[in-house]
């Protein structure tokens, strides 16, 4: 299957624009103002999507099952206290003591109304008559509970075949997401769109243009080589600082750009970024939280004396240096390409302001973006760092042009010495200067 940049962006804003008009239909009944805050269309495996939902936390759910012009498992998932907040505000005028089986059926009944929503609006634009089951209610701290999840053989008397449309862990399947906030509450849920894999595959290739279209499965293969690299970069993490790390494998996000910010929490961010040219080209983005940056930076140089912050930014600049040149090795030796790389640019800032010289970067040329996530995390420490990787449009298809072998085929290791830190200043203006190279 070949992916066309502009029929994944219709079908990109076609979700947001599902989402909005379920949004919209919540108003009414709730005098809540709930709003889209983020849209992403995820290649990911069905593994992926539970490791997305397995975060211990309990929650309430309502799923559908798609049949017709659009097939597959359309849900709505809420964290349980705002399921609850949600509840409270359509039940309020009943006695407390009535409320539980109504709270229920409130909850049930609201997200059956956004979920018609989003499926009117991809109804009328495919122009095709699209089946909605009955809802069905969920609630439990497992992704099984929630999905109803073929890979652990859970099921419902409802459903006894579940897995046979299940996306595979042998390629990355499309899933829609989208966050939706209550404006002025703590209030959030998601919606998520699983479609019938062979159907979305056909419904993307009629409108695909072969010429410009990016290989389904290449794509699969570079982010594979990107996995690989933040392997690789998590295993040099652990001898340079003695930290015992892991890497959280996610899954490859098509975005629109303005949307990359949104993703980014709203509290003080360290995040050291990277231009880089060649085959590929694009950025590379290293997003810490504080608590996270004092953790790598004691495990690196241990108590700091002195200008402690000065020093310890110079650390984190460094140690991702040493991170963002193994990854790039690694793509170059694969690639047979040379990969040239900025140097580091720092930003100590609140939420998305870390992000806004990459997005302006970027917005010159594209209003989309592939974006590769990855997580590395500490076993036993509070250490968290996100690694974002954006390839610029064009040089991802030549880059996937490339790809002609597995991606584990050739090494991605490269050595390094760990040395004395730098001191980089960040100069915005000068950010997308290449003056480091990569070359295998």
């Amino acid at each position: 299957m070949k992916l066309d940049v502009k029929t994944l962006g219709t079908f990109y804003e076609l979700a947001r624009d599902g989402a909005e008009l379920g949004a919209r239909r919540l108003a009414p009944v709730t005098d809540l103002d709930t709003r889209v805050t983020i849209t992403r269309l995820h290649f990911t495996s069905w593994s992926g999507i539970v490791n997305e939902l397995d975060d211990g936390t309990e929650k309430i759910a309502v799923r559908v099952e798609l049949d017709g012009g659009l097939a597959g498992k359309s849900l709505i998932v809420f964290d349980y206290d705002a399921a609850i907040a949600v509840a409270e505000k359509l039940v309020s005028d009943f006695p407390r003591d009535e409320r539980g089986e109504i709270s229920r059926s409130a909850i049930v009944e609201v997200s059956q109304m956004m979920l018609s929503g989003f499926v009117d609006e991809w109804a009328d634009a495919l122009d095709a008559h699209i089946d909605i089951s009955a809802p069905e209610f969920a609630t439990g701290t497992e992704p099984s509970a929630i999905l109803d999840d073929p890979v652990s053989g859970t099921e419902t008397e409802t459903d006894t075949d579940e897995g046979d449309d299940a996306p595979s862990d042998d390629e990355l399947a499309l899933v829609f997401r989208s966050q939706l906030t209550a404006v002025g509450s703590e209030i959030g849920f998601k919606h998520y769109l699983i479609p019938d894999q062979e159907q979305m595959a056909a419904l993307v290739e009629e409108r695909t243009d072969d010429a410009t279209g990016i290989e389904h499965r290449k794509l699969y293969r570079f982010d594979r080589m990107a996995q690989e690299g933040a392997t690789e970069a998590a295993a040099n993490l652990t001898k340079m600082t003695g930290m015992d790390v892991q890497v959280d494998i996610r899954r490859i996000n098509f975005v629109s750009l303005d949307a990359i910010p949104r993703g980014i929490p709203n509290e003080p961010q360290l995040s050291v970024a990277f231009s880089f040219d060649g085959t590929p080209s694009g950025y590379l983005l290293f997003l810490f939280d504080e608590e996270s940056a004092s953790e790598l930076v004691t495990a690196a140089m241990g108590p700091v004396d002195g200008d402690g912050d000065e020093i310890g930014h110079d650390a984190i600049q460094e140690l991702s240096n040493i991170m963002a040149s193994g990854m790039l090795d690694g793509w170059a030796n694969l690639l047979d390409s040379t990969i040239n790389h900025s140097t580091p640019a720092f930003t100590h800032d609140m939420g998305a302001a870390v992000v806004d010289p990459l997005i302006v970067g970027l917005g010159y040329d594209q209003s989309f973006a592939f974006v590769f996530d990855t997580r590395i995390r500490g076993v036993e420490t509070a250490f968290d760092v996100q690694i974002y990787i954006i390839p610029d449009e064009d040089d991802l298809q030549a880059a996937l042009r490339q790809l002609d072998r597995e991606a584990g085929e050739a090494s991605t290791t490269a050595e390094f010495v760990f040395g004395e830190f730098e001191q980089y200043e960040f100069d915005p203006a000068s950010f997308l200067d290449i003056d480091e190279v990569t070359e295998l």
